[in-house]
């Protein structure tokens, strides 16, 4: 079994060493080796090897013959193979030499090529290079001329373009190096000039804004059946200019002239048309920068810078002078530069694409709006003249109708100068309250005499006079009223045209002024007017005919209200009948200040009487006499002579005044008489005083019946003196008996004694008789009639006591 097994081992290694690659024989020689029948193996493998030489002898032996045979036909092909050489070697020594002159041609010619393509190759670069060098060199030119826009559009192109198609070279290096600060320079000299221009309109706005406010003037000027929107300053050619710039700039072009930034000077050109911002301002530079920035991608920081300096400059424009409320000049350069400011940044608003927006405008405009009234209310309020306050009033309408034909809301400007309009009213009050008084201190207070047909009718132009009477008189005649009548009535109508001035341009219904009017006409009528009535009334030195005049003169004025209703009905075309509508109070007024011109006159009456009863000097202990043989006292003479005077000057006293006068008058010289009977510094009074007080009271009921005043009805004045005159009766007719039986009765004689006055009077005739008894030391002395007298007294004094007892009870 080993055997058969060595025997099968060794035949499967002889045939993998058949199969097997010589480089990977080892490990099948080791296993030989590594067993024990390796002698054995070494046999079988010469066995082998024999085979193999066997059978390679069989193949060689098969094929010797064809071997044979290729050696021999090979040989044969040798020789001819020797001649090919040969005849090969002939023919390429001949070719050699005839192609010597084609190969020097060849090289020639490769040359040539070599040389057309470099040529071609340079001239293709050159194309390239051609353009940047032109193109920077057009950018040289460009920088020396200050077209910093096209400048900046020509750098943009030359370094995204052209650079980089002209490929590496030096100059394009040094090209590439200098574009930063190429950008640099045109961003710094564009904002340069930016500041420039921003300093110029700062310092014209003034120029700016007076121009435009005269286009708003022109504008206004226009025929008021044509309405029209007032004509911007930046006129549609300039807006247009600057829309075609700025469509234009998108093309590489330049905004605008290539100019220095600044203002125009105008100052010399003498045309019909205001000349517009545009004709005033070189925009240029804002469109040039603005466009510059927006290449450079820098549009943002520029618009915030605008905006910045162009707020700041707002606050400065905003800003008013301390003195601007002291001329007209100082508020128009105010009005100037907020309009100058604002016609800049509407025009910028409309001809650029966003540097400015309407809210940016809008928050600007409401910022100057709140200064402008602030400032407006502080510095009006420092003016007292009405003139001033009117011109100015004007200058706010023309600024607001200015700013509002560009669109910015001016309704807080309408609202303060209708605040204003109180301010301008009591300053119109002030002057006119000068005015009346200049009127009344000139006035002399006595009827206007007129002696042709001419001054008539100059006088009745002045105020309507209505009285037929007195035209039917011939001249010369007189005007029942003073100067002061014609004037004050012409200060009126001025008043009010003064009022409507104002008015004027607020943009308010026919109705509201016709409110306003009235308002302040009844201010000036009640307050002015009539504290000035009371001034010429109230002052010193003032006299009875000066009074009198008074009351005929403001009879005539209230007379007058209703022409003044008329006249304001004429001018501002609303019916008094209207609803709501305000009422003039000039009837009132006018009747207030008659009534103290009446109570002054009732007043001064009585002061002047009072001047006559100081002279009084009654002998209160005279000797009794009588009557017979008294006589008035003389101050009484003087005093119904003078009464007499005054009188017949009121005869041309309205309604019942002079009555009035006239009973106040003997009312008061009765209660005056009255008075001195009842002094305490009287102590004692004699019958013979009080024959004499009779006598006095006498001449003043014969004065009070020879009826100094018409009007009254029959003995009515003397009711005036008829308590004096009864307590003198009951004493000087020592009619005891009967007041006191009677006392108290509708019928009693003495009705208007009373018994307080009676027991007074009584007790300082008594004093004496009693003074004289104390003298006398026997009473028994005393005849029979006077101790019957004394006795009656006592009984007199006791039931008059009574009497007053009773009363208190």
């Amino acid at each position: 079994m080993a055997s058969v097994e060595t025997a099968a081992e060794h035949e499967r290694i002889l045939r993998e060493i058949e199969s097997t690659d010589t480089n990977c024989i080892g490990p099948t020689l080791r296993s030989v080796y590594d067993g024990q029948e390796h002698g054995l193996f070494m046999e079988k493998l010469d066995a082998r090897i024999r085979n193999h030489d066997r059978e390679i002898e069989k193949m060689c032996n098969h094929h010797f013959q064809g071997f044979v045979d290729s050696i021999t036909e090979l040989l044969k092909v040798r020789g001819e193979a020797q001649k090919l050489k040969s005849q090969v070697i002939e023919t390429n020594v001949r070719l050699q030499e005839d192609g010597k002159v084609l190969i020097g041609s060849m090289e020639e010619l490769k040359q040539c090529r070599v040389q057309q393509r470099n040529i071609a190759t340079t001239i293709d670069k050159l194309a390239l290079c051609l353009p940047v060098l032109e193109m920077y060199s057009r950018l040289q030119e460009q920088m020396r001329a200050k077209r910093y826009y096209p400048a900046l559009r020509t750098l943009e192109q030359l370094e995204h373009t052209c650079l980089p198609r002209a490929g590496q070279y030096r100059f394009c290096s040094i090209m590439a190096e200098n574009i930063p600060k190429l950008r640099t320079l045109i961003q710094d000299t564009a904002m340069t000039q930016l500041r420039d221009f921003l300093e110029s309109i700062r310092k014209h706005s003034d120029k700016i804004g007076e121009t435009a406010i005269k286009q708003a003037q022109l504008q206004r000027s226009l025929d008021s059946s044509i309405t029209l929107q007032p004509k911007a300053l930046i006129g549609r050619r300039g807006r247009k200019e600057a829309a075609a710039v700025t469509e234009s700039s998108g093309e590489g072009g330049s905004p605008l002239s290539e100019q220095d930034s600044g203002i125009l000077d105008v100052e010399d050109e003498e045309e019909e048309d205001v000349p517009g911002a545009q004709d005033l301002v070189d925009f240029s530079p804002v469109y040039r920068c603005l466009h510059i920035y927006t290449v450079l991608g820098l549009r943002d920081v520029f618009e915030n810078y605008y905006r910045k300096q162009r707020r700041k400059q707002a606050r400065l424009v905003l800003q008013p002078h301390s003195n601007m409320h002291e001329t007209l000049e100082g508020y128009r350069r105010y009005f100037n530069q907020i309009v100058g400011f604002f016609v800049v940044e509407d025009h910028i608003l409309h001809t650029t694409q966003g540097l400015v927006n309407r809210a940016y405008v809008e928050e600007l405009w409401e910022l100057a709006l709140s200064k402008i009234v602030a400032a407006l209310r502080t510095h009006s309020s420092y003016c007292d003249d009405p003139d001033l306050v009117l011109d100015l009033k004007n200058l706010i309408v023309l600024f607001a109708d200015t700013l509002q034909g560009y669109g910015f809301p001016v309704s807080q400007l309408f609202d303060m100068l209708l605040e204003m309009r109180e301010q301008y009213g009591e300053i119109l009050l002030k002057r006119w309250n000068i005015t009346f008084r200049q009127i009344l201190d000139q006035d002399n207070f006595s009827p206007i005499p007129v002696s042709t047909e001419q001054e008539y009718r100059q006088y009745t132009s002045q105020f309507p006079l209505q009285d037929p009477e007195l035209e039917k008189l011939s001249f010369p005649k007189k005007l029942p009223f003073s100067e002061f009548v014609p004037k004050a009535y012409c200060q009126l109508k001025e008043f009010i045209y003064a009022c409507l001035k104002y008015s004027e341009d607020l943009h308010l219904s026919s109705t509201e002024i016709d409110d306003m009017i009235r308002k302040s006409t009844n201010l000036l009528l009640t307050r002015t007017l009539s504290n000035c009535l009371q001034y010429a009334i109230k002052k010193k030195n003032v006299g009875l005919a000066e009074l009198v005049q008074v009351i005929i003169n403001t009879t005539h004025l209230e007379q007058s209200c209703h022409f003044l209703e008329e006249f304001i009905t004429n001018i501002t075309n609303v019916p008094p009948e209207t609803a709501n509508a305000t009422k003039l109070y000039g009837t009132a007024t006018f009747k207030d200040a008659r009534h103290a011109a009446e109570a002054e006159i009732y007043t001064s009456l009585n002061a002047k009487i009072d001047q006559f009863l100081q002279l009084a000097d009654y002998d209160w202990m005279s000797a009794a006499q009588s009557s017979g043989g008294l006589t008035t006292s003389d101050y009484l003479v003087d005093l119904i002579t003078f009464l007499r005077s005054t009188f017949s000057v009121f005869t041309n006293l309205p309604g019942k005044v002079a009555q009035t006068a006239c009973m106040s008058a003997c009312k008061h010289i009765s209660t005056s008489l009255m008075q001195l009977l009842l002094d305490p510094e009287v102590r004692q009074i004699s019958i013979g005083a009080l024959h004499q007080l009779n006598v006095d009271l006498k001449e003043c009921e014969s004065f009070a019946r020879a009826g100094p005043v018409a009007g009254f009805q029959g003995d009515t004045l003397l009711l005036a003196f008829s308590d004096l005159r009864q307590l003198l009766d009951l004493f000087t007719q020592w009619d005891w008996s009967t007041y006191l039986a009677d006392y108290g009765k509708s019928t009693c004689k003495y009705l208007r004694v009373n018994p307080h006055t009676a027991l007074a009077l009584l007790e300082k005739l008594f004093k004496p008789m009693k003074e004289t008894s104390r003298k006398n030391v026997v009473l028994a002395q005393f005849k029979k009639a006077d101790r019957d007298r004394q006795k009656l007294i006592d009984a007199v004094i006791k039931q008059l006591r009574n009497l007053i007892a009773q009363h208190h009870a």
